[in-house]
């Protein structure tokens, strides 16, 4: 009898260790899922990193947005041929603009693509939009499609696009978790990102950009990278005295 009731304390304090390792597995597990995993209520509550800072860009005045967006002593504008060579897509491909603006970049990307590839000009203000399909029309380009996203998401269709292209626009992503779930998603298998963002570095860059752009390149870099991406080059351009240019590669989630 003895040995009968230490043979079933033996078996429930086993019980209780493996229930307790079960417990230790699953919060372990839970704590490094991956950003992209997130699943949607999670990103539904996420809290903004920058609040107001789209503020400017949703005025319906547009024309001093795109004055300052279009102005030659802008180096993003000043080299926007050289910029569209580096992102480099392929006659025929899908690129996204994401944080299109004025659209001088869709515009230059739908000659690389050509009439076979296509151009999503992406961006939160609606008036802007309006503006790049107005131009698109008046020039004949028939290959630039708008889009006027949400701010948490670009709304483009799962497996859609070959390319994203987001120049001095991360930093504006106010709900980054969900906005790169949203591009992981649009991209295809193998889709790849090019970045432009600014280099913020103190004693360095302008107090502009020390107060406008919340963090420096290797954050952004951790960033993507936790949200399903992987860097794949950072590509030197002489011309660029503010800003770099980084390329990532979409990392498929595991089953």
């Amino acid at each position: 009898m003895v040995q009968c009731k230490r043979s079933r304390l033996r078996v429930s304090f086993r019980l209780a260790v493996w229930s307790m390792l079960l417990l230790v597995s699953c919060a372990t597990t839970r704590q490094h899922e991956p950003a992209h995993s997130a699943q949607p209520e999670d990103l539904a509550r996420q809290e903004s990193v920058k609040p107001g800072i789209n503020t400017r860009w949703m005025s319906t005045d547009i024309e001093p947005l795109v004055a300052t967006l279009d102005a030659e002593s802008r180096e993003i504008y000043a080299n926007r041929e050289l910029l569209a060579a580096v992102a480099g897509p392929r006659p025929g491909t899908v690129v996204a603009d994401i944080g299109a603006g004025s659209g001088f970049m869709a515009q230059e990307f739908s000659k690389l693509v050509g009439p076979a590839g296509k151009v999503y000009a992406v961006d939160i203000n609606a008036h802007m939009m309006e503006r790049v399909a107005r131009e698109a029309k008046r020039k004949g380009i028939k290959n630039i499609e708008t889009v006027v996203c949400g701010e948490k998401s670009i709304d483009l269709p799962p497996d859609s696009v070959d390319l994203i292209f987001i120049c001095d626009t991360y930093h504006h992503f106010e709900y980054p978790r969900s906005t790169m779930r949203s591009i992981h998603n649009a991209l295809r298998p193998g889709g790849q990102i090019v970045l432009v963002e600014f280099r913020r570095i103190p004693g360095v860059s302008r107090p502009f950009i020390l107060r406008h752009v919340r963090a420096a390149k290797d954050v952004f870099i951790r960033e993507i990278a936790e949200f399903g991406f992987e860097l794949i080059n950072a590509h030197d351009v002489p011309a660029l005295k503010e800003n770099y240019v980084l390329r990532f590669r979409k990392v498929e989630a595991e089953e």
